[in-house]
């Protein structure tokens, strides 16, 4: 499974397995929603997690879009509406957002992680292994991404075992192989509950005054 960044796990098609993205932090217990701000976010963008938990993406992307027509660049807001495309499945839209913050926030692991999730569903492994690969070079200790990684290359693996095998049919090797690339997919759960990050809040540097010549 590929960890995502969005709320829910993506199932993969290929062999049952599914990627998970990272997501949002997980909500307050409802005894303390109204005075509990999940770290790192605006009241406003905590109120639209929580709207994403619920599917209620109309008010969430309003929530959302409230706050960059205050802040055009801001990081948790624009990886929230990345959210809300892909749940909806506006994969397209949603890889042109995780690719714009990737290009603003290069430090930022996360969106490297969700396009790469994007690519995955679409079966563009390689692409997919580039993203998480830049995602690892800027955090190397984060797990989900390392998990990826691993999905992806079972996957590059297989399709590579699956040449060989139609190449020549008495590759007793590759055959056994892809039986067990194969195998592993079947285990791998579909259903599993996704885990949990979000970008650290950023601080844009001010850009520096030009000296008079």
């Amino acid at each position: 499974m590929l960890a995502r960044a969005t709320y829910i796990v993506a199932a993969l098609i290929f062999g049952g397995s599914a990627f998970a993205q990272t997501a949002p932090p997980m909500a307050p217990a409802a005894s303390a929603a109204a005075s509990v701000v999940s770290p790192g976010l605006t009241p406003a963008l905590a109120e639209a997690v929580n709207m994403i938990r619920e599917s209620q993406y109309v008010t969430a992307m309003a929530k959302i879009d409230a706050v960059l027509a205050q802040d055009a660049r801001n990081p948790q807001a624009r990886f929230l509406k990345g959210v809300v495309q892909s749940d909806q499945e506006e994969l397209d839209d949603a890889a042109v957002t995780f690719q714009a913050l990737t290009e603003d926030f290069p430090e930022l692991p996360e969106p490297h992680n969700n396009l790469a999730v994007i690519w995955a569903q679409q079966g563009r492994y390689d692409k997919a292994r580039t993203e998480l690969e830049i995602a690892l070079k800027a955090q190397p200790d984060y797990a989900i991404a390392h998990e990826n990684l691993g999905d992806v290359y079972t996957r590059l693996a297989g399709a590579e075992y699956d040449r060989a095998v139609a190449l020549d049919k008495s590759n007793k090797s590759a055959q056994a192989k892809l039986v067990l690339v194969r195998e592993l997919y079947a285990v791998a759960p579909s259903n599993t509950a996704p885990k949990v990050v979000l970008p650290k809040p950023i601080k844009v540097k001010p850009a520096s005054p030009v000296k008079p010549k």
